[in-house]
């Protein structure tokens, strides 16, 4: 016995020890890569309408018979506006598809009727899900302006007298946040200045805005767009402290940080957000030393100026604005 016993044994660990242990595999499945695709629930969402401004989400769903690359693209049928959702799964659930009400590129979306797709990689089938926006989400942060309204009477405006000059408020385009936005443009062949907006933190309650001290901590914002045919238009945003605390901003000895924004790229809306400590000093258009005590103080903002600008020989220039606020923490996000 112990002549055969021995040799089983010794068959049986070697057995044992070419065994593959498969519990780390981590590719793909057969079935992933082979098997056949089809839909086993079709998409649908939590909830026929949506307010977004109660707080409330919505949760996507749909079920497949592999794990597939799949994208929902939901689409405001009046604004135009777009979010996405994508994944690599084999269920559409909670845990991938949720909606807050954003957007992933501008235009954002208003109360409208919205329609949900969902494509899959490799396969012809789309799948569709009506959503109607009762409530938009709501807008958090220190808003400058929105443009829905009028004009806060607390602002100071100047235009001037060039050909064809359009300095208004106006909902002959689509906007980026709601219906309306302010359109400037014109022709001055005199001057780089076509006109301006001052914003004095006395137009919103007090001498200085409502901000954060920590200039790492706060964000402007402004969504701005390009005409199409038009690469020659400039926005500059200049942003006055008041450092020395004595209600007034001096030319000269107090600082002044500023963004500039070219518009010769992308067609179409675009958000614009810099962190405040990243904010330089600029003459003519080029970074200098600090005026004032060169710290960035966000607490002793006094004025905010918005100028419209244009090389004189360059023509005709246009920019749309739309949305302008300040975000704490983290840039806006649509």
């Amino acid at each position: 016995m112990k002549k055969i016993f021995l040799p089983l044994f010794s068959a049986v660990l070697f057995l044992a020890s070419c065994t593959k242990d498969d519990s780390g595999f981590d590719g793909p499945s057969l079935n992933d890569i082979y098997g056949d695709f089809s839909i086993l629930d079709s998409l649908s969402a939590s909830a026929a309408t949506v307010d977004f401004s109660a707080g409330q989400q919505l949760t996507f769903s749909a079920e497949f018979s592999k794990n597939v690359n799949w994208k929902i693209a939901i689409t405001g049928n009046t604004s135009g506006a777009v979010y996405t959702i994508e994944g690599f799964s084999r269920l559409i659930d909670a845990t991938n598809a949720i909606w807050d009400g954003s957007a992933t590129t501008l235009p954002m979306f208003r109360s409208e009727d919205c329609v949900a797709q969902l494509t899959i990689d490799g396969e012809d089938d789309t799948l569709t899900a009506p959503v109607a926006v009762l409530g938009t989400k709501v807008i958090t942060g220190l808003i400058l302006s929105d443009f829905e309204g009028e004009f806060n009477p607390g602002w100071n405006t100047f235009v001037q007298s060039g050909a064809d000059m359009s300095f208004l408020i106006t909902d002959s385009d689509p906007a980026a946040q709601g219906s309306k936005y302010y359109d400037m443009g014109g022709t001055v062949d005199w001057d780089w200045l076509l006109g301006l907006i001052d914003i004095p933190g006395s137009a919103y309650g007090a001498t200085t805005f409502a901000l954060n001290s920590n200039p790492n901590n706060v964000y402007f914002n402004v969504m701005l767009s390009k005409i199409p045919g038009l690469n020659n238009g400039l926005v500059l945003f200049q942003f006055r402290e008041d450092d020395n605390g004595d209600g007034v901003y001096t030319d000269g000895e107090e600082d002044l940080f500023s963004i500039e924004v070219a518009l010769n790229n992308e067609d179409g809306w675009q958000l614009i957000s810099s962190k405040y400590a990243d904010m330089p000093t600029l003459v003519n258009g080029a970074p200098v030393d600090a005026i004032g005590n060169g710290i960035y103080e966000p607490e002793k903002l006094i004025q905010v100026s918005i100028l419209m600008l244009a090389n004189p020989v360059s023509g005709y220039a246009q920019a749309y604005m739309d949305l302008m606020l300040f975000t704490e923490n983290q840039p806006f996000k649509p």
